[in-house]
């Protein structure tokens, strides 16, 4: 049985005062959190914030990214150690901002992700179509690809030390949300390609939906056989709207 995860993106935002606020509005709304893994991914400088008001509770500390390197010369970018070091116990990689943004290929991104699981510490790996390749009818191949790179490098049962993402890029931030039957569709497909290479890593493995899942869509959306959750952007930064999400896992 997976456990469903309900993981918050906080993107670039946030400050030391509402950190605290949003972190003390979750860690009291917890006792009614009883199946759902709850994360909570802020900006690299308030990690330790969130540690901290979080100790005690059952909210565990992700990272928005981490190095393909374990230390060196590699000015502006976080290690594994680091991240370790105060308190992270996951890492998103391969985010679509990061991806469309920055440039990171599906190479360097399998990078991030061997890196973050030879350190302890599990990826969400995030994996998506943009709005021209859905509508190309490309979606499974453009995931089928991105999750390759993982594979060649890591081989398949690397994918049960982490968690897969799947966010349709014209669905993040956009207030546009994949219908239950087309995530699950998706999602049904990322399972499958899975399963024709070793089925126990496919049966364990959660992957998530992201893009524009909210309090009012959750339900439905995990509630789809191969949803085990999501990877929440707006809708965690507000307490009230993030535990709503965590509540529809119950």
């Amino acid at each position: 049985m997976r456990q469903v995860m309900v993981a918050g993106n906080w993107k670039m935002n946030g400050s030391s005062e509402s950190v605290k606020e949003l972190i003390a509005g979750i860690k009291d709304g917890m006792a009614s959190v009883t199946k759902a893994e709850v994360v909570v991914c802020p900006p690299a400088v308030y990690i330790p914030r969130v540690s901290g008001v979080a100790d005690g509770s059952a909210i565990k500390v992700g990272s928005q990214n981490i190095c393909d390197e374990d230390k060196g010369a590699f000015t502006g970018e976080i290690s594994a150690d680091m991240l370790k070091d105060i308190g992270c116990e996951y890492a998103i990689v391969g985010h679509s901002e990061r991806r469309a943004l920055y440039g990171e290929s599906d190479e360097l991104v399998a990078k991030r992700f061997a890196a973050a699981r030879r350190n302890g510490i599990k990826p969400i790996f995030c994996i998506g179509e943009t709005l021209e390749e859905r509508e190309s009818g490309v979606t499974n191949d453009v995931c089928s690809r991105q999750i390759d790179a993982v594979i060649a490098l890591e081989g398949v049962e690397a994918l049960t030390d982490g968690v897969i993402a799947y966010e349709p890029v014209w669905a993040i931030g956009t207030g546009k949300v994949a219908t239950p039957e087309q995530a699950q569709d998706v999602h049904a497909f990322i399972r499958g390609k899975i399963a024709a290479l070793n089925a126990d890593v496919a049966e364990g493995l959660r992957i998530l939906y992201g893009g524009s899942m909210n309090a009012g869509n959750a339900k439905d959306l995990i509630g789809q056989t191969d949803i085990d959750g999501g990877l929440i952007g707006g809708a965690s930064l507000k307490a009230e709207d993030f535990l709503a999400i965590c509540q529809a896992a119950e």
